[in-house]
């Protein structure tokens, strides 16, 4: 029987153990797309205990407290940080075989170098050790990020963003870069008109253009664009229900766009038509600047909405959604190649139904033009584990190029989150032991070494041109 969590965690061969050992372990990380906050890496923020760094805004570990019958007050509510991580460690024996059993003990040997197992026994001398830690000069978030030996960073920033961190950051002269990416999601959210023209009052200040009509407020963002441009960002990204792609003309959306200007909700049709108008926009843009765009499609947030009002957005009341993408997301994607306006882009799925619609959709676009230009990201978010993992890389190993795939991404809020980049090279380099070992590949350690050193770093750097 093997040891929980041992030095061969998920590697379940001698063939796999070299494989990670020797190409996938020491690669850098290139985190592409993640929420950290970028004003706590400029400020290089160190947090006083456990609970601050590894429970404040993490969903999934909310989510799981609340299944186990934890109330309120000890996730979002009014208790102590010590209360609320004994009530998260009550939690912890509950989440076997969720990811976050793994998580939880991989992130704290590998950052805290505790291998106790956490339950409520062990609580208080963990939170204890690790509060210690956090509050030393090396705990700091600069020194994390270069713990975990990451290369470079792309946060997620609204147009309206200053980019003040990023700026003080590069000033700095940080030697990791911390780059912002575009995700200008509000920019195009008009299921409410309230909500919307205060983003459009806004975008009037930061931008310093009066925005009238539909031209001027596309003049406003354009700005933004350049500037984030200007700032190091190479990339977009957005968070869908699904991708919008109905027919339109100028001269509908103008209308649209005034007529929500002046307080009017629109109908679900005019809605769509201006979503479907924005993405074809911001795509061009990104195709100028030879940025690569991503979209994260599926998700059905804020379901209850007694306890979205109470706690806001991104607190754990979203789930997977069964939308049919693949003929909007076909005409998107050749409305934009067939005018040669199609840069690179990564697409992302939640429901694990689209998982082949997705890694065929990719080589419908891919056109000689750059290795693997269009791209099936990573299993993302509820995927985000061992079984989606697995499933992703098979799916695109049967349907693409896994040899040319741009690896993992961490998609989190929390600066301890790195580990599920040694997660996903655990589970690559076992796959690919495997079959070496059952006669199904070659037993060339060199060339799939290569492999999985572009998978892990090297195709992410040429892709990104970081």
């Amino acid at each position: 029987m093997k040891a929980f969590l041992d030095e061969h965690f998920l590697l379940n061969s001698k063939t796999a153990q070299a494989l990670y050992n020797e190409y996938a372990k020491d690669m850098p990380v290139i985190d592409y797309h993640c929420h950290l906050p970028p004003a706590s890496i400029a400020a290089d923020t160190k947090y006083e205990n456990l609970t601050q760094i590894w429970l404040y805004g993490d969903h999934y570990k909310w989510r799981a407290m609340r299944a186990n019958g934890v109330d309120e007050s000890y996730i979002t509510g009014d208790k102590s940080d010590r209360e609320k991580f004994l009530k998260w460690a009550e939690t912890v024996p509950s989440t076997l075989r969720n990811p976050l059993y793994h998580w939880t003990h991989l992130e704290l040997q590998r950052y805290f170098d505790v291998h106790d197992i956490l339950n409520a026994s062990s609580a208080e001398k963990i939170y204890d050790i690790c509060s210690e830690k956090l509050n030393s000069p090396e705990y700091s978030v600069r020194n994390l990020l270069k713990k975990m030996n990451v290369y470079t960073v792309c946060t997620t920033d609204d147009p309206l963003d200053n980019l003040e961190h990023h700026i003080k950051l590069r000033s700095d002269g940080f030697e990791i870069p911390i780059l912002p990416a575009f995700r200008p999601d509000a920019a195009m959210n008009v299921d409410n008109a309230v909500n919307f023209n205060k983003y459009v009052n806004d975008l009037e200040k930061i931008s310093d253009t009066a925005i009238v009509s539909f031209d001027d407020f596309l003049s406003a963002l354009k700005k933004r664009h350049d500037f984030f441009a200007e700032n190091g960002c190479k990339v977009s990204d957005h968070g869908l229900e699904e991708i919008y792609a109905d027919d339109y003309n100028d001269i509908a959306i103008k209308s649209i766009f005034e007529k929500i200007r002046s307080g009017n909700e629109l109908y679900i049709a005019e809605g769509r038509q201006f979503k479907s108008a924005m993405l074809v926009i911001f795509a061009e843009w990104d195709t100028e600047k030879n940025w690569v765009q991503q979209y994260h499609i599926g998700a059905i947030r804020n379901n209850n909405s007694r306890m979205a009002a109470k706690l806001g957005a991104d607190t754990g009341w979203d789930s997977i959604g069964d939308f049919s993408h693949a003929r909007a997301l076909s005409k998107f994607l050749n409305t934009l190649d067939k005018d040669n306006k199609l840069t690179k882009t990564i697409l992302y799925n939640l429901n694990p139904a689209d998982n082949e619609m997705m890694a065929t959709m990719i080589g419908n676009f891919n056109d000689g033009s750059a290795e693997g230009k269009i791209q099936w990201g990573s299993a993302w978010w509820f995927l985000d584990q061992k079984d989606g993992m697995t499933k992703q890389i098979n799916t695109l190993s049967n349907m693409g190029l896994l040899s040319k795939f741009v690896g993992m991404l961490t998609d989190s809020r929390s600066f301890l989150s790195f580990p599920r980049h040694e997660y996903f090279r655990r589970i690559l380099c076992n796959l690919f032991g495997e079959e070496i070992e059952n006669g199904e590949l070659p037993n060339d350690m060199e060339w799939t070494g290569k492999v999985i050193r572009d998978i892990c770093f090297n195709n992410a750097k040429k892709y990104f041109g970081w």
